[in-house]
């Protein structure tokens, strides 16, 4: 027997380990028929095997009763230490009234304080250690098995083999399945490569280093010191060898069989699940997450970014269990299959499918035989390139054919990684009819935002251009790889694609489709800009993207024979839709600020269009630009009979500027989001009445066919805790109802509940835009609500002291932030100038532009800052990121290096 497998009875923890309250260690003994330890080894049965916190006695001594238990189990190397937060947090819910759960965090066997059986344990046995513990316990239902790591394989277990007691599923980062044929990740290829094993594991403390190392942010010394607690000696650590060294990296491993019946039966289960995700665990990656989604798909699933491996330590994990516990698992002490809830899924509050719906490709279906033009790309390599009704229709049948012959499944989620233009809009058309969900993250995210996006969503599949496939391969993105752009045999290995898309229309050349989907299946996954945070990907079913269709159409009165000019790329997929042609300008789609005065002429010309979609910041350059046009250009631009800015706010004088090159049209500015991408409409006569108003911020106008909007208030501590309404003058967040409003975030269960926190019945979603309703039920947008300033004399939205600082000479932007502690917050404006006015170096502003700030503001400024440049998001280049200049102003004020904000 080496060193490293030493036989020691359990023990308890040493007092003072912080966070860890020693009244809850207990020992149970080894009962008759336990798992034996090592032979002749002296440790016998009725010794002291198991350490373990537990609860139940202080409940038992407040009198109270409770509803269930939750089993904790940890994994490699880490103890139930880890779970030292729930212990206060369910006495707490306990002690406020809230359901009692007794909480049971056991040390495994030859881990934590437990004993050391003096041989390793394989994943049977280590399930069957914890069917004798819970036995030996007296453990009744309802019970929650909590699980993080190898010990969520092992609480799985314990799960399939106890449906008669289980009531719910929780787990941190874990595993129940790896694809065959592939290798496991690296870290634990090169911690189970032959020496190594031993040498990292057990003979020093590298394994466990290495783990506690991937908290984020670092664990503090004490923390890290209470982990190591229990595994200071090389033979104490003979437990961490055993588990990695039972980790079953390929089919013929010894546990491999029983990892394989676990992950069978959890896809059996029928009771709420909860899965909160680090997704910067190297090991535990989103592919495990999307693994055990599918075998869970009732789950509740939050991604928390930033977080890695210790989930744990990383964020506050105990109080979203225990609303989760509170609102989803049964606790009536009844037991468990009985009370548990049918299963639910994030659709659960889908439109009901009796309601009117027609498919999103219904008006395509409908021209299949027109030869007119459909799609229209003025930026194509070659040049542009129009693409009829009749050959759209029978490309997205053919490509919807042959996506389902290669094995694109209804449910699989399918990222598209190419330019917008008539090849990406019969891909999303296709994806559509089969049932399969689009994923659509735009390459404004940049590689970083890309990489997050595809990772978060987890696609199956991946249709890309060269440019897109190369990043894929690159960067690591997930999915199967099929190619938009020819390819040679070199080409095609090197990006590891498995299919051209070419092939793949030709494989559907007989067009025999599948079923439709339904209009609560899912349908599409849009990812937001990322300008208030990481972007989150927003689901849509298909009922809510035809409702999208159907008010757009009736609003603007698009007809087949409108045209649209779509310098707005989400706008650009619905020409099919809306059965009317559409035609792309020459621009870069991912830098709208590329797109010209001529080039929106040329699109008009080219499609006879009459409704013009445009960014903002595709608007600036535009009016920028307007010199270059002729007489031909003004001409076709004078055709033009509606015209939107669309995706962020816009001043008048600049709406003002686009429309005069479009004498002819109505100039709209619709308010909206990717969660929902039309709330409310203004057009340019409106904007110019509502200047007369006294309100503070930008008029968005009134909500859009059936949709609704109301505010909840803001207290004293800037917090929207007000019932929602629609009293007018209300400084608020704002909430909106709407047929086509988003379904749910993608796997973000607690932003989700954030945005329906006390919302009317019916659909309804925080926008987290603060504004105000007036006396005619317009909407004025004043600001985020993460960007509200909690002074000594309430919560201040910044956009309307924006308004008045941009009215004085030589600033072209301002942004109204907050510095010093919330409460006592004092405002300080950030200018830009004009391009050819802008200063050198970000710092204080010139006394005179200072002085001018000041005397335009209707709030005291305690300072006035001057920047070259404002950040902004990088889709629209127009929202700014007053939390960065926030910060940067602070630093500035505070003596520290001024830099670029």
């Amino acid at each position: 027997m080496t060193a490293a497998l030493r036989v020691r009875p359990a023990s308890v923890p040493p007092a003072g380990l912080p966070g860890l309250d020693p009244r809850f260690s207990r020992l149970l003994p080894l009962p008759e028929g336990a798992p034996d330890p090592a032979p002749d080894t002296g440790l016998g049965v009725g010794e002291p095997a198991w350490h373990h916190l537990d609860t139940g006695p202080e409940l038992a001594a407040r009198g109270i009763t409770p509803v269930g238990t939750v089993l904790a189990v940890h994994g490699n190397p880490t103890w139930s230490y880890l779970w030292r937060s729930l212990i206060p947090a369910t006495l707490d819910a306990a002690a406020a009234g809230r359901p009692a759960w007794r909480v049971v965090a056991v040390d495994q066997l030859d881990m934590g304080f437990s004993a050391r059986t003096g041989r390793h344990r394989t994943l049977p046995e280590r399930v069957r250690d914890l069917d004798a513990f819970t036995t030996a316990l007296g453990l009744t239902g309802p019970v929650v098995v909590l699980g993080h790591d190898w010990g969520g394989v092992v609480a799985m277990g314990w799960a399939v083999d106890h449906p008669d007691l289980l009531a719910g599923l929780a787990l941190l980062n874990t595993a129940i399945a790896h694809p065959d044929g592939e290798p496991i990740p690296a870290p634990l290829r090169a911690a189970t490569a032959g020496p190594v094993l031993r040498l990292a594991t057990s003979t020093t403390p590298a394994f466990l280093e290495t783990t506690l190392a991937l908290a984020h942010p670092p664990l503090a010394r004490e923390v890290a010191d209470a982990y190591r607690a229990p595994y200071r000696h090389a033979e104490d650590r003979g437990g961490v060898e055993g588990f990695v060294a039972d980790i079953p990296g390929h089919r013929d491993h010894p546990s491999a069989p029983e990892l394989r019946r676990i992950a069978a039966g959890v896809a059996r289960l029928d009771v709420p699940a909860l899965l909160q995700w680090g997704p910067r665990d190297p090991v535990f990656r989103d592919r495990y997450l999307d693994d055990l989604v599918d075998r869970l798909p009732q789950a509740r699933v939050h991604r928390y970014e930033g977080a890695g491996h210790l989930v744990a330590e990383d964020v506050d994990w105990a109080t979203p269990l225990l609303d989760w516990l509170a609102e989803a698992v049964p606790g009536d002490g009844t037991g468990a299959a009985a009370a548990a809830p049918a299963r639910a899924t994030p659709a659960d509050d889908a439109p009901d499918a009796a309601e009117p719906w027609t498919p999103l490709w219904d008006r395509l279906d409908a021209r299949a035989d027109d030869p007119g033009p459909a799609v229209l790309d003025m930026g194509a390599d070659g040049g542009p390139r129009t693409v009829s009704w009749r050959l759209l229709a029978r490309q997205v049948r053919r490509i919807a054919a042959g996506l389902r012959r290669v094995g694109v499944e209804p449910g699989d989620r399918v990222s598209l990684l190419v330019q917008p233009g008539p090849t990406l809009t019969a891909l999303v058309y296709a994806c559509l009819r089969i049932g399969a969900v689009v994923v659509v993250a735009d390459a404004g995210l940049g590689p970083r935002g890309l990489t997050r996006a595809q990772r978060g969503a987890q696609p199956d599949w991946v249709v890309g251009q060269t440019k897109g496939l190369l990043a894929a391969r690159a960067l690591g993105w997930p999915g199967v790889r099929i190619a938009a752009d020819p390819l040679g045999p070199a080409a095609r290995r090197a990006l590891d694609v498995a299919h051209l898309l070419v092939d793949v229309a030709d494989l559907g050349r007989d067009e025999v489709l599948p079923a439709e989907p339904g209009p609560a299946d899912e349908a599409a996954i849009l990812f937001t800009s990322g300008s208030t945070g990481p972007a989150k990907g927003v689901v849509y079913t298909h009922a809510q993207l035809s409702a999208l269709r159907d008010v757009l159409a009736t609003h603007f009165d698009v007809g087949p024979e409108t045209g649209l000019v779509t310098g707005f790329a989400p706008f650009a997929l619905l020409g099919p839709a809306l059965g009317t042609r559409s035609v792309t300008p020459d621009m870069d789609v991912s830098a709208p600020r590329t797109l010209t005065a001529r080039a929106v002429a040329d699109a008009v010309r080219a499609a006879d269009g009459s409704i013009v979609f445009l960014s903002p910041a595709a608007i600036l350059n535009v009016v920028a630009t307007a010199d270059d046009l002729d007489a031909d250009d003004r001409a076709a631009l004078a055709r033009v009979r509606t015209f939107l800015s669309t995706g962020a706010p816009i001043s008048a004088d600049l709406l003002g500027s686009a429309a005069a090159l479009m004498p002819a049209a109505e100039a709209h500015t619709p308010y909206g989001m990717t969660e929902c991408l039309l709330v409310t409409d203004i057009t340019l006569d409106g904007i110019r009445s509502a200047a007369a108003a006294p309100d503070a911020g930008v008029c968005v106008g009134r909500p859009v066919g059936p949709g609704r909007v109301l505010v909840s208030a803001l207290d004293a501590d800037g917090a929207a805790t007000g019932a929602p309404s629609d009293a007018p003058g209300v400084l608020g967040e704002v909430l909106i109802s709407a047929p086509h409003l988003k379904q749910h975030y993608d796997r973000l269960w607690l932003t989700d509940r954030a945005a329906e926190r006390g919302v009317p019945d019916g659909r309804w979603h925080r926008t987290g835009d603060v504004g105000h309703l007036d006396a005619e039920g317009r909407l004025w947008i004043e600001g985020r609500l993460a960007h509200v300033l909690v002074t000594a004399d309430g919560p201040l939205a910044p956009v309307g002291p924006e308004q008045h600082v941009e009215r004085v000479a030589g600033v072209r932007r301002a942004a109204v932030v907050g510095v010093g502690p919330a409460g006592v917050q004092q405002a300080v404006a950030v200018v830009e100038p004009p391009a050819d006015e802008a200063p050198r170096h970000a710092g204080l502003a010139p006394s005179d532009l200072a002085d001018a700030a000041r005397a335009a503001s209707p709030v005291p400024l305690a300072a006035v800052l001057v920047a070259p440049r404002m950040p902004t998001d990088v889709r629209h280049n127009s929202k700014i990121d007053r939390t960065r200049l926030a910060a940067w102003a602070s630093r500035v004020l505070s003596g520290g290096p001024v830099g670029a904000p």
